[in-house]
């Protein structure tokens, strides 16, 4: 498979590219990075002290509807275009997308995700992030790299994003498997969610298959076998309709990445996920071991 294909791309490969000369002319390196408000860390500040060699800030709260009431909501075709244009990315660009989170991967996904939604395939996650990237021993720089402006023409496929009614309608007719990937105390109600005002729980028909469960120590993915084995042992069937949730549609998308990885392409995100989920839906669609909603 040609690099520039494959979604998931080494600490080797990406430094080999940076000592062939290759980033900004061919590959634009993305530092995608975010931190929940509780942990008080400014993931655009860190980025301007310490990052890969030629990456650029994405900033997943920009690069968002900032119009929706829920976190992380997709961003319109125009926003996304402009916003990445300015990244200087054009349609013929390889993106590779990392984070520095001590899972070794976080947020990434969401943004391979995101590029793929908008028709550009030629996107690819950094293995292991930027922990792994230190670990294998390569450089990080606080250079700061202006980037020429690239036209990019977004190609959305709208069909890969569901709404809160199609899953309401899913619940009953049970048509396709869904994998909710929060940790397994947000998902059985006993942990907080990190969302405020947002009690934990999940919706009837969706299964719990933890992100991190994908993932080595060294933040790397597991390899595929296991990688689908994680898949099997949760009960899930790759050859038949999946859906991806979670808190913000954010670590959905290591279901949506990993089942690709394994050749299943068409896995679907529930944008809104539980942040929607749970200020909308009545009480009977939300199960809880907890404190239950009550309005």
């Amino acid at each position: 498979m040609e690099a520039q294909l494959q979604a998931v791309v080494s600490a080797q490969w990406l430094a080999d590219a940076i000592k062939n000369g290759l980033i900004g002319s061919k590959i634009r390196v993305l530092d995608a990075s975010w931190h929940l408000p509780l942990t008080k860390r400014d993931a655009g500040k860190e980025f301007a002290e310490k990052h890969i060699p030629g990456s650029l800030f994405f900033d997943l709260d920009e690069c968002s509807d900032k119009s929706s009431p829920y976190c992380f909501t997709l961003p319109t075709s125009s926003h996304f275009s402009r916003f990445v244009g300015d990244l200087g990315i054009g349609n013929d660009t390889h993106v590779v997308v990392y984070d520095v989170h001590e899972f070794g991967l976080y947020t990434a996904p969401r943004v391979w995700w995101m590029f793929r939604q908008f028709g550009h395939t030629s996107v690819s996650v950094l293995d292991g992030g930027l922990k792994n990237w230190l670990e294998q021993g390569h450089p990080v720089t606080s250079e700061h790299v202006k980037p020429e402006r690239r036209d990019f023409q977004a190609i959305p496929n709208p069909a890969w994003v569901k709404t809160y009614e199609e899953v309401l309608e899913n619940i009953g007719t049970k048509r396709c498997q869904v994998v909710d990937t929060r940790p397994a105390g947000r998902y059985r109600g006993i942990e907080p969610e990190p969302i405020e005002g947002t009690l934990p729980g999940h919706f009837p028909g969706a299964v719990n298959l933890p992100f991190t469960s994908f993932l080595q120590a060294s933040g790397k993915l597991l390899a595929k076998e296991d990688l689908s084995r994680r898949f099997r042992e949760a009960g899930f069937k790759l050859d038949q309709p999946l859906w991806a949730t979670c808190s913000c549609g954010v670590t959905a998308c290591f279901a949506i990445l990993v089942a690709h990885l394994l050749g299943h392409p068409d896995v679907c995100l529930y944008d809104g996920s539980w942040s929607e989920w749970f200020n909308r839906a009545s009480s009977e669609n939300i199960i809880s071991e907890g404190d239950r909603k009550t309005m």
